[in-house]
């Protein structure tokens, strides 16, 4: 948002926050996406619409859980292109967020933008939460979705969670290791948001860098960077006493390319994963 609105953009967020302190030049407005429209003044002349909503899918699951976590992407998704359809003037493009478990759990398989969905919860999530960001082509809006990974920061996600484990010595692979890991850097995810909004794309999106890392891989490269030991596997059945159900989602494998990403002509700041971690642990 701040780079959008440092690059003379006028920026409207849309937010359960309305209070949020934000950088000078961008507007704040209130929207829970899973109860109805966003106010149409948030809208109103707005070039291009990123969409990023969606409840925390990194909690332990239950019925309730779940609901929300589908409400917020499907029906979120859907309540703001009713609102787009109600404007006189349309945004050229609609750019959401979808992710890579869109794919469910594909072993060694890889997954570009033209593979089959899964058939687990969070695959027909994200079947959905497509399906109702793409009814905005019949409104003349280009729509684009971006099939998340692992999107590495140290503020945020995955580091977030395992950097106090691993700075401890204590962190390890999780399972058996062999799971594949999608990944990409913060500041390449912003700029493949910039770039589907400034080229002319449509449908999914890979985001993910070209080159995933399995579990141990990912395992052993955070450790380097941290100068610090990783021999304390995870075993399956921790993970499960301390998630549930979504221990399926902590081990899954998406072995995702950018395929598309790559052929519209965008370049990765960050493809491989050693330089990526040093970038973002060291500044370097």
């Amino acid at each position: 948002m701040e780079t959008l609105a440092e690059g003379g953009h006028s920026v409207h967020v849309l937010s359960r926050h309305a209070g949020m302190n934000m950088a000078a030049g961008i507007r704040v407005f209130p929207w829970e996406p899973a109860r109805g429209e966003p106010p149409l003044e948030s809208l109103r002349g707005a070039g291009a619409v990123i969409h990023l909503a969606g409840e925390p899918v990194a909690q332990r699951w239950n019925a309730e859980v779940k609901a929300r976590i589908r409400e917020s992407r499907v029906t979120g998704t859907a309540n703001l292109v009713s609102a787009i359809a109600r404007l006189p003037r349309k945004p050229e493009v609609l750019v959401c967020s979808s992710a890579i478990g869109y794919y469910g759990s594909r072993g060694d398989e890889i997954l570009n933008e033209r593979s089959e969905p899964g058939d687990d919860f969070l695959a027909d999530v994200c079947a959905g939460w497509e399906r109702s960001a793409a009814r905005a082509e019949a409104l003349g809006v280009r729509a684009v979705s971006i099939r998340t990974g692992h999107v590495l920061h140290p503020r945020g996600g995955l580091l977030r969670r395992i950097l106090p484990i691993f700075r401890a010595g204590l962190g390890g692979r999780l399972g058996n290791g062999r799971q594949w890991t999608s990944w990409i850097h913060l500041d390449d995810l912003a700029s493949l948001f910039q770039f589907a909004i400034a080229k002319p794309v449509s449908g999914a999106l890979n985001g993910v860098a070209p080159h995933p890392a399995t579990n141990a891989e990912f395992t052993r490269a955070l450790a380097a960077a941290l100068h610090r030991p990783a021999i304390f596997p995870v075993p399956k059945l921790a993970l499960r006493l301390m998630f549930g159900e979504m221990t399926e989602v902590i081990l899954s494998s998406q072995r995702a390319l950018p395929q598309r990403v790559l052929a519209a002509g965008f370049e990765f700041r960050y493809p491989e994963l050693a330089p990526a971690l040093k970038r973002l642990l060291w500044g370097r």
